[in-house]
Formats: structure tokens, C-alpha cells, sequence
């Protein structure tokens, strides 16, 4: 296991402790776009993910315009609508 997944804070989006381990898989196999702002004050996490994540992975994840609070609020709607309908 990695020497940081388990280390545990409070996740500011879900509101509950969440270890390194799920936040930087949280989107999927991509970290949460949060995770280097919540994690930088315990280690050299910007460091750490430039070794593990393609540049790719890391542009998806840290490199995207982030969406407005109602482009949000849609887009979770949508999915909630076709998750009902399958």
C-alpha cells in the first residue's frame, strides 16, 4: 500500500473523514480536483501525484475550467434522471 493512503481528513465536499486513498481516486481513476488544495499542508502531495498520474490524467484532473455551481447542480440532475430510467 501506498505510504500516504492512509493517512484521514475532512472532506470539505463530502463533509466526513475520507483517506488520501479515496480522494485521489476519487474520480474514478483520477483524483478529486480538490485534493492537492486539501492535502498540501501534510506532504508534498503536488509531488507525489506529477509521479503517479499521466500527463493526461493529470490535465483531466487539474488542468479543466472548473464548472459553476448550477452547470453542477444540472449535470447531477441528469445523471440522477438517467440512473431512474435504466
Amino acid at each position: 500500500m501506498e505510504k500516504y493512503d492512509n493517512l484521514e481528513i475532512r472532506c470539505p465536499r463530502l463533509g466526513g473523514e475520507v483517506t488520501f486513498a479515496y480522494c485521489k481516486r476519487e474520480n474514478g481513476n483520477i483524483p478529486c480536483p480538490r485534493t492537492i488544495r486539501c492535502w498540501s499542508i501534510y506532504f508534498p502531495v503536488e509531488s507525489y501525484l506529477r509521479e503517479k498520474l499521466t500527463d493526461d490524467e493529470w490535465n483531466t484532473c487539474f488542468n479543466q475550467q472548473p464548472k459553476d455551481k448550477i452547470s453542477s447542480i444540472f449535470e447531477i440532475v441528469e445523471k440522477l434522471k438517467n440512473r431512474q430510467k435504466e
